[in-house]
């Protein structure tokens, strides 16, 4: 499938004066050709000429004429959002999530897919190229707009490559995304880690877009952190850094997907939650999660949990406070050895809301070297359940924008 704008489009992007107005209108538009050579020191000349090439190439569009400062009104110049769609996939436990964003982000369509209990390599791929191609249909959206597709994909990722080298969730090694995705589409594809993407997507349209150094945490089936420093992603010398799930609690817990034990995601994650729900009521403790789920305790889930605690059920306040603590120990960790601006939790257990963020809060409030790491910031993700996705839109617009 030949796209339009698949070649060209981030080649005509790499120039630094280029990039830095493309940026400047993006930011601060509408703007004028007059700011622009005002604010970034370039001639006049040199700004016309390229936002000719940028208005040829419907990058940018002139827009409502501004103020007069004396002599004729300048003509405003904005980003052609709605020119260029991207593509942004987060895959999940058991759902990919599909959304199609504008240059400035807005949401131009979604779609959700299911995935199988184990799936194979050729599963998971086979269901991004559906989801893709459904997105891709003319009656649904015009394909040539489309610019590229980002991947946020849990566990392990070799970012350069664009391989998930380890998806402990699936039990599954070197899937080749990037490789199958260009091969089926000829679009630009980013692959990286689905903490990161959610991460990036928070830094540019969420809580995090005036910070440059922020963690975004992001907790579901496992737990995992994306790190941002000085406005870049941190990935360490392997693709590792943020692995937090994996961080050691407790010597003698229980054994996680990755093989130790103890691990933060066997006491925070989402299964962990229902399966302490479990164990305590086989005991004989009563909570209303019993009526919810007709006595079948193979039904109790995080989310079963969460309705009982909005109903008032002591219990399951209690269990959500106490994966808040859980989660806490791994965050002080991480201010401790960090020292963020803030910290933005994100993902399916961020649901349970201030459930959760009490025992957070507490741990932090607690356990914090400094009264300023006992005031980090802890924030719910703006984003939401499409925090990951958006990210990962973010991965092609950045090489849009050439934001590195």
């Amino acid at each position: 499938m030949q796209l339009k704008y698949t070649r060209g489009t981030f080649q005509l992007m790499k120039s630094i004066n280029r990039s830095s107005i493309l940026n400047m209108i993006r930011e601060k538009g509408p703007i004028s050709r007059a700011e622009i050579a005002k604010q970034t020191t370039l001639t006049p000349p040199t700004v016309s000429n390229i936002v000719k090439e940028l208005i040829e190439s419907k990058f940018v569009i002139e827009t409502t004429q501004g103020t007069s400062q004396g002599g004729r009104k300048p003509t405003l110049l904005e980003i052609n959002a709605d020119q260029f769609y991207v593509i942004g996939i987060d895959v999940g436990r058991y759902k990919m999530n599909f959304v199609v964003s504008n240059l400035f982000g807005d949401m131009k369509d979604t779609t959700v897919l299911g995935i199988k209990e184990h799936p194979s390599k050729e599963d998971l791929l086979d269901t991004m190229k559906k989801g893709i191609h459904t997105l891709l249909e003319p009656e649904r959206n015009d394909p040539k707009k489309f610019i590229g597709i980002g991947v946020g994909m849990h566990g392990i990722v070799d970012v350069e490559k664009g391989i998930s080298l380890f998806a402990p969730s699936f039990q599954l090694y070197d899937i080749p995304i990037k490789s199958e995705l260009e091969k089926e589409f000829e679009l630009l594809i980013k692959v990286e880690n689905d903490a990161r993407t959610m991460t990036l997507g928070e830094s540019w349209f969420g809580y995090g877009n005036n910070e440059d150094n922020i963690v975004g945490v992001n907790v579901g089936h496992g737990i995992g952190a994306g790190i941002m420093i000085n406005g870049r992603l941190f990935h360490g010398e392997s693709d590792i850094a943020g692995e937090i799930g994996h961080v050691t609690i407790d010597l003698s817990g229980p054994k996680c997907t990755c093989g130790n034990y103890g691990c933060l995601q066997t006491l925070a994650g989402g299964p962990a939650i229902a399966n302490r729900a479990k164990k305590e009521l086989k005991t004989g403790r009563y909570s209303r999660i019993l009526d919810l789920v007709d006595n079948d305790l193979e039904k109790v889930d995080g989310k079963v949990v969460y309705e009982a605690a909005s109903a008032g059920d002591e219990f399951s306040i209690e269990l959500l406070n106490q994966t808040g603590r859980y989660l806490g120990i791994g965050l002080i960790n991480l201010i401790h050895t960090l020292n963020p601006e803030s910290i933005i939790i994100g993902g399916g257990v961020s649901r349970a809301g201030d459930f959760l963020m009490d025992g957070i809060k507490e741990t932090i409030h607690s356990r914090g070297l400094t009264k300023k790491a006992k005031e980090t910031p802890i924030i719910l993700s703006k984003l939401g359940e499409n925090a990951s996705a958006f990210g990962s839109c973010v991965l092609i617009l950045e090489e849009f924008f050439n934001k590195h």
